[in-house]
């Protein structure tokens, strides 16, 4: 029998987001059933228009307008809108807080960190969203980015939001150049460039030559530039006093994702989408609080976007090196230098851990690290028998799923219910998740395929450039119109756990056994 590998604490139930809002919800309902995660879940899924403005309430979302309908229904699941009659503006969201409080923090591979408080990422972002202006940049622009995971891609992502243009990362080389066909299908009017490598005027004339629409370059901190390229420094330095932020529709686009699958064009997604079912996700699944400094130790391009929404909360966030992300001894030591709560890694890291024969639980205090968050490919049943035997016994280890083109969460984790080896907690609340067969039929303890078989709010709106959806539906609808399906095989099990599969490899001669 799969014995729980770990069960929260009367404490922890009583202090989880979760729990507070199953109370709010008996409150604002009268439904007195709803005191598990079960009947939450059913509520969630059969009552979507009452859920959802709920989950707006509790989380405090900033935004006026009308607030019904809450959905429109259509024909196609794609063509289904939330909130038409609502405006809002996803960077006044995130940047709410505006204390002295730390709320972001960039530390390079020997150690050296910069830090911003949550006033001065305002101040940061008023002066860059401000120069973006001055550029002639836009609502519905492009600004197109390599920078790198640390301050100034929050800062330039979130000025970039607050005007009401589309934030566009790019494809890109070790140097941080973006690969020239997407460059040209995104037509962006800004350029940010990541890497500390001069820029030179021959660079900037063959990005201005695949892209002609781009009017300025920016290039990164730390990087020298040309006369036809602006430095970071110089291109940020107006002050600006406070952001200005754009009221735009809940379906205004906010990021156009490189999709996985390779197209030029990448997926459009939508401000209001993603930042209700964001705070869902961070806010009641993983419990985030204030109070939380969250090492963010992965450079998965859509898990970092999903991590950025923690903004609103107010926690800290504390991005780390390539080096580090990758596993291994300076991970944990970094946990235990920044006090880290919350740590979010992928499989790859773990297994590297443990490779190296690292007893993280003998070497360091890990002292408040509380739950361990799993992005990327799900691990497998090894590594959870190595974070409860050789890292911490009393952490959540909270595996999330969502597909490589979801900067959210089909399956995800819970603080009220126990962690099973080898298991996703459970179904995330809201989306009517589904493991189904070749016909669309759900499946029980049987392997098929994960899916979403009603509307949910950070369904992608689209391809760039594909203005009647004609592709997007052939590409992801054409098999069952009414399902989304993100590519990822699981079981649904008897007690609604996920056995999701993975392409997560662990290290033969490592086990948790041999390493504690």
């Amino acid at each position: 029998m799969n014995k729980p590998l770990w069960e929260p604490s009367d404490e922890r139930i009583e202090r989880a987001n979760l729990n507070r809002f199953m109370r709010f919800v008996r409150e604002q309902t009268g439904n007195e059933d709803i005191r598990r995660y079960a009947p939450l879940y059913d509520f969630s899924i059969r009552h979507p228009a009452r859920f959802w403005p709920l989950v707006w309430e509790f989380c405090g979302i900033r935004a006026s307008g009308d607030f019904e309908p809450v959905l429109t229904e259509a024909e196609h699941i794609a063509d289904a809108r939330w909130f038409p009659d609502v405006r809002l503006n996803f960077a006044q969201n995130l940047l709410r807080h505006r204390d002295d409080r730390i709320a972001l923090i960039d530390r390079d591979a020997h150690g050296a960190q910069r830090s911003l408080s949550y006033a001065a990422l305002h101040g940061e972002v008023a002066r860059v969203a401000a120069a973006l202006g001055a550029t002639g940049v836009g609502s519905g622009d492009r600004v197109a980015s390599t920078l790198g995971s640390g301050l100034e891609r929050v800062i330039a992502l979130l000025a970039t939001s607050a005007i009401g243009a589309i934030w566009a990362p790019c494809p890109h080389d070790v140097e941080g150049l973006p690969d020239a066909a997407y460059l040209a299908a995104l037509a962006p009017r800004v350029l940010f460039l990541g890497g500390t490598r001069a820029v030179t005027a021959a660079t900037a004339e063959a990005l201005r030559e695949a892209a002609p629409s781009i009017g300025t370059i920016v290039a990164g901190a730390g990087a020298e530039a040309s006369a036809d390229v602006v430095t970071w420094t110089a291109f940020a330095s107006a002050d600006a006093g406070h952001a200005a932020f754009e009221p735009l529709p809940f379906a205004h686009p906010l990021y156009l994702l490189p999709a996985a699958s390779g197209s030029r064009e990448g997926l459009v997604h939508g401000a209001g989408g993603l930042l209700i079912q964001h705070l869902k996700d961070l806010v009641l699944q993983l419990d985030l609080k204030r109070e939380d400094r969250i090492v963010v130790a992965t450079g998965d391009l859509v898990s970092w976007h999903w991590l950025i929404s923690a903004l609103a909360i107010g926690a800290t966030l504390i991005f780390v090196d390539e080096a580090t992300s990758a596993g291994g001894d300076a991970l944990w030591r970094v946990l235990d230098e920044v006090g880290a709560s919350v740590l979010v890694t992928r499989s790859d890291a773990l297994a590297a851990s443990a490779a190296a024969g690292l007893v993280p639980m003998q070497t360091h205090k890990l002292q408040h690290l509380r739950t361990i968050v799993v992005t990327g490919p799900a691990p497998p049943p090894e590594a959870y028998d190595y974070v409860y035997t050789a890292i911490k016994q009393r952490v959540l280890l909270c595996a999330v799923a969502g597909g490589p083109d979801l900067p959210s969460c089909l399956a995800t984790g819970n603080p009220l219910l126990p962690v099973h080896r080898g298991e996703l907690q459970g179904r995330s609340l809201g989306l009517r998740v589904e493991v189904v067969d070749d016909d669309g039929h759900p499946l029980r303890d049987r392997s098929g395929a994960l899916a979403c078989l009603a509307p949910f709010p950070a369904l992608p709106l689209g391809y760039w450039n594909d203005a009647d959806g004609a592709r997007y539906r052939r590409g992801w609808f054409a098999e069952a119109p009414g399902i989304w399906r993100p590519g990822v095989q699981a079981q649904l099990t008897a007690r609604d756990g996920l056995l999701v599969s993975t392409t997560a490899s662990w290290p033969v001669t490592a086990s948790a056994a041999s390493a504690a």
